[in-house]
């Protein structure tokens, strides 16, 4: 069964960003969306943070940004530092904080949330999504 958005087409995979700080959430979330090319880009939020605006992380927010982009084809997850995973991971096992189809993704956070963003929006599928992430921890720089 697969989600469709207006007009038939498949709906896009949603892709939250979890940072320990909101300026960087925010800013790879732009860049990922940026590089994902022009047209139709699929739903990308940052939790980055905590709702004061200080450094951590956020059950709330995360939930929030997870809800903002479901459009009932998955959410892939990916954070930065250990402990927003144990949050993530803490709020999959509560089972109703996070839309249907939430996912935690196993990736570097910078080139995974591009390669997430860039293959969400040319509408792949969660587990295609995911892989694309993952995949971009063997990226060479040199």
């Amino acid at each position: 069964m697969s989600a469709e958005g207006s007009g038939g087409a498949a709906a896009p995979v949603g892709v939250v960003l979890v940072s320990h700080s909101g300026p960087v959430a925010e800013s790879v979330a732009t860049m990922a969306a940026g590089l994902a090319g022009g047209g139709a880009t699929a739903p990308v939020a940052a939790a980055g943070g905590t709702p004061d605006g200080g450094l951590g992380t956020s059950a709330e927010l995360i939930a929030e940004a997870a809800r903002t982009v479901d459009r009932g084809a998955g959410v892939a997850i990916l954070v930065d530092l250990g402990s927003a995973v144990l949050t993530v991971k803490a709020l999959i096992a509560e089972g109703d904080e996070l839309p249907e189809g939430s996912r935690l993704v196993d990736a570097p956070f910078v080139e995974g949330a591009v390669a997430a963003v860039v293959t969400a929006s040319a509408g792949a599928d969660l587990d295609a999504v995911a892989a694309a992430a993952g995949e971009a921890y063997g990226y060479r720089k040199e």
